[in-house]
């Protein structure tokens, strides 16, 4: 059986100031970053930021995330086989369009910082909004506990684990209730409750930005967040990709989507290998690994070709 190639493109997370250094080894790569850089679509080193906390700011993070996947999948696409599919979370959901051959890296960035200033706008709507990392509960016994409170589920990640989404003033009456129902709850590094009824506003808009960029029809299936189909048209990301804004992401079924599209080998792209582990431990058969895991470019074509050839 040959290989089938998943590329997996993150959310936001794992960003980090060296994020772009892997990459940088490689001419290409660098070359694109470079231009990214000059034409303003992506900050320079230190990201115009004075502290740690601004690598995680809506606006510095999304696009500096989608131009990490593109500039690492330049410096890999030469050496990898054509995907057989990409898969994005979040954010990484319009980074997956450009690896797919949908959006240009400058495109791509561009719109991440559209979309990043429409969510900002939502949160202005909507002071004080925050993520929750729930784990225990079944994800629907999860959502019913905090409905009251405002919060909504915002992506299911497995059968006992999702993140919840709403504002920061009924956070604490949410993880009471969620704590006395045995669940484990944790506060993530996002200042934004994407993926929940509180982005609905950014919706049109942002379906407006991409019916005016130069967006394509993909070389190469995408998987769509929130219902785990592969999608191709151009029509199909206008619709999908403003809609995760404001509807629930279903990685969990994503990933089993992979599995059953007879995915064989899954590369994360980075920052961060959070989706890597995740893949690996829902589906072990499928030889997985981020771009994080390894010291250096030869090392990850080396995985590839060890696996892929």
């Amino acid at each position: 059986m040959s290989a089938r190639l998943l590329i997996l493109c993150p959310g936001q997370g794992g960003q980090h100031e060296g994020m772009f250094d892997l990459a940088e080894g490689d001419a290409a790569a660098a070359a694109l970053l470079g231009g990214l850089r000059a034409r303003g679509a992506c900050a320079n080193p230190p990201y115009a930021i004075q502290s740690d906390q601004g690598l995680f700011s809506n606006r510095v993070a999304q696009p500096l995330i989608v131009a990490a996947a593109m500039v690492m999948w330049e410096a890999l696409r030469s050496c990898a086989p054509q995907p057989a599919l990409v898969a994005g979370y979040s954010i990484g959901e319009l980074a997956a369009w450009g690896v797919a051959g949908a959006l240009a890296p400058a495109e791509a960035v561009r719109l991440a910082s559209t979309r990043a200033e429409l969510m900002d706008q939502c949160l202005a709507l909507h002071p004080g909004q925050t993520l929750l990392a729930v784990t225990g509960p079944h994800p629907s016994r999860t959502a019913a506990l905090v409905a009251a409170c405002g919060f909504h589920a915002a992506i299911v990640t497995g059968e006992d684990s999702c993140i919840i989404g709403g504002l920061q003033s009924s956070a604490s009456e949410a993880t009471k209730l969620l704590s006395a129902a045995g669940a484990r709850v944790s506060a993530l590094r996002v200042e934004i409750a994407s993926h929940t009824p509180l982005m609905a506003s950014a919706r049109a808009p942002f379906a407006d930005a991409l019916r005016s960029a130069s967006l394509h029809d993909a070389q190469t299936p995408v998987l769509s967040g929130i219902s785990a189909a592969r999608l191709e048209r151009r029509e199909q990301a206008i619709e999908h990709l403003p809609r995760q804004l404001c509807e629930t992401i279903v990685w969990d079924e994503c990933m089993d989507a992979c599995a059953e599209a007879g995915i064989t080998v899954a590369l994360e792209l980075g920052p961060g290998a959070a989706l890597s582990r995740m893949m690996q431990a829902r589906h072990p058969g499928i030889a997985c690994r981020s771009v994080a895991d390894f010291r250096s470019l030869d090392g990850v074509r080396a995985w590839l070709r060890r696996h892929c050839e």
